[in-house]
């Protein structure tokens, strides 16, 4: 199995700037990538009441792919 990009613990700005194509994700949740972007993805996804695997496998998704 892969090694996974991306943890709940890394910073949205972070994952944004190693990863841009996962903005698009962030997006489709409404995760903040502007005033909250210093946010860790596990913190946003508790504050817009997300399940934090569920976005994690989907922003893996969108590293993995590189669009």
């Amino acid at each position: 199995m892969a090694e996974k990009k991306i943890s709940g613990d890394m910073v949205i700005n972070e994952v944004i700037r190693q990863y841009p194509w996962t903005l698009p994700v962030f997006h489709r949740y409404e995760v903040d990538s502007c005033c909250g972007g210093a946010n860790t993805i596990a913190s946003a996804a508790r504050m817009q009441g997300l399940e934090l695997e569920t976005l994690l496998e989907e922003l893996e998704e969108a590293a993995g792919s590189g669009q």
